[in-house]
């Protein structure tokens, strides 16, 4: 396998095609924004093949899409991957969409003699730069078994959860639900460590050699909190996107999760008060917001 098609070049998308390049395989990118394809250009990567020649030129297409609705489009559109798609072609997801979502994707596909599976990935935009991202694949284990070599070349840790194609999309769901509850912590008890006066650098010193510590921790704070920068590694919205994927597959299951319901709302109201575009752990800084807010009205009283 040499001639790597993929779609949606964006915080993610650019950097695993980057690191195809290095690998030694020519790849032909695609993007609805003009500058995500023309980086990839710069890189040495092929751009403006469309989409109904890609499944003829490339042994195995990429996607990586921000939302249902964007994939669905890639996928079932006109001219879409699936109307496209043959048996020399290996068609693998890297979305975070939904488990239903996949389950329509991969039927489709069958019944138009393709292959396809959905792998989520996580690690963030660093570990899609550094090559050290989890695929989390569901499907086929023969499709998986010809891919990984390609995957390969993006993570270093390529796992094949099972046959069923969502079961690597649930397996990110729970990750992305635990990325919540971190997140949301992490943002609570720095907030009450710096109003009882620790200096947070050396809190993370400790905590990061305690049990306390967490890779969400980490990033949140070394790359966010500590240099009071949210540009988005990983938005709000995204972030939302994915615990409503999880609440709704807890509601499918028949399963009470009480408190990530509560989660979710507070998250969605984070949202609403215009923190959504920014980075997840804007939650920090909007902690703090509300608190200095408070104590203004408290002040005018």
């Amino acid at each position: 396998m040499k001639k790597i098609g993929f779609i949606g070049l964006g915080n993610m998308g650019l950097p695993m095609s980057a690191n195809l390049l290095k690998a030694g395989y020519i790849v032909y990118g695609s993007d609805i924004n003009e500058k995500a394809e023309e980086a990839l250009q710069k890189l040495g990567g092929k751009i403006g093949t469309p989409a109904e020649e890609l499944t003829g030129i490339c042994e195995v297409i990429f996607t990586s899409l921000p939302s249902n609705k964007a994939a669905e489009s890639v996928y079932f559109g006109e001219h879409g991957l699936i109307e496209l798609c043959s048996n020399e072609c290996i068609l693998i997801d890297t979305s975070t969409i939904s488990p239903e979502l996949h389950q329509k994707i991969e039927k489709a596909i069958k019944e138009n003699g393709g292959q396809f599976i959905a792998a989520p990935v996580s690690g963030g935009v660093v570990g899609a730069v550094n090559k050290t991202l989890t695929f989390m694949a569901g499907g086929s284990k023969s499709v998986f078994d010809q891919a990984f070599p390609v995957m390969e070349a993006m993570g270093e840790n390529i796992f094949h959860i099972s046959e069923k194609v969502d079961s690597g999309t649930i397996t990110k769901l729970m990750n992305n639900l635990l990325i919540g509850y971190y997140t949301w912590g992490v943002a609570e008890a720095l907030t009450l460590a710096e109003k009882s006066g620790l200096d947070l650098g050396q809190l993370f010193e400790v905590l990061n050699v305690s049990y306390g510590q967490s890779r969400i921790y980490e990033r949140n704070y070394e790359s966010f909190i500590a240099k009071d920068d949210y540009n988005p590694g990983f938005t709000l919205k995204l972030l939302i996107k994915d615990l409503q994927f999880a609440m709704e597959l807890s509601e499918q299951q028949q399963v009470e999760l009480p408190i990530s319901k509560t989660l979710l709302a507070n998250y969605q109201k984070a949202d609403a008060e215009g923190y959504g575009d920014l980075d997840m752990s804007i939650v920090y800084k909007m902690i703090q917001d509300r608190n200095n807010t408070n104590k203004e009205e408290e002040r005018l009283v």
